[in-house]
């Protein structure tokens, strides 16, 4: 199933694009979704997921793209090999203690002038979610003050240059953040 149009996808892939510098990493792809739409629209894009289910499924799925296992915390990536960052959604379940340090890797892994895209939930709380895929899982999610993770981003080098926060649709119960920042072109 394909993604509606998701303006801030379409603005990182853009800016991205623009500028030249770069793969974009889908981190916490899961299913490959992100991953696949960043590269219909001309990114050269692949995701990384800490789930090795997930990375199957998204093999699977979008045989044409690549698909690693790997952790948003440890990259196995080289200082500066990317021109942007989509976390979409997958950052909520990382304990907002070790987000500084996300954040970090984030900006290592970033080219000077990358771009980050961050989506989550807004709040301030931990919820315990229970979902099927064959079996029940539960996890936690974080929802997370968009003032607070700006904040953060900034300690690791990055600035925010956008930053939406909408109401929840028919299907949520939170307002819901996209954040774009971006690694100074002179770091």
């Amino acid at each position: 199933m394909a993604l509606p149009a998701v303006p801030p996808v379409v603005a990182l892939a853009e800016l991205v694009c623009t500028a030249g510098n770069g793969p974009v990493a889908d981190l916490g792809c899961g299913p490959g979704r992100v991953t696949a739409y960043l590269s219909s629209l001309g990114s050269n894009a692949f995701g990384i997921d800490l789930s090795s289910a997930m990375v199957a499924e998204a093999r699977r799925a979008h045989p044409d793209l690549r698909f690693d296992e790997g952790s948003m915390t440890a990259l196995d990536l080289e200082d500066g090999a990317l021109g942007g960052v989509v976390a979409w959604y997958s950052m909520i379940h990382t304990p907002p203690e070790q987000l500084p340090r996300v954040f970090a890797e984030f900006q290592r892994v970033l080219a000077p002038g990358g771009q980050l895209l961050l989506a989550f939930q807004v709040g301030d709380s931990r919820v315990r979610l229970e979902h099927t895929y064959g079996h029940v899982v539960s996890f936690d999610v974080y929802r997370l003050s968009p003032e607070t993770i700006t904040n953060q981003l900034a300690e690791a080098g990055l600035v925010v240059h956008a930053q939406l926060v909408r109401e929840p649709d028919a299907l949520e119960t939170t307002r819901q953040a996209y954040l774009l920042a971006r690694k100074p072109a002179s770091a």
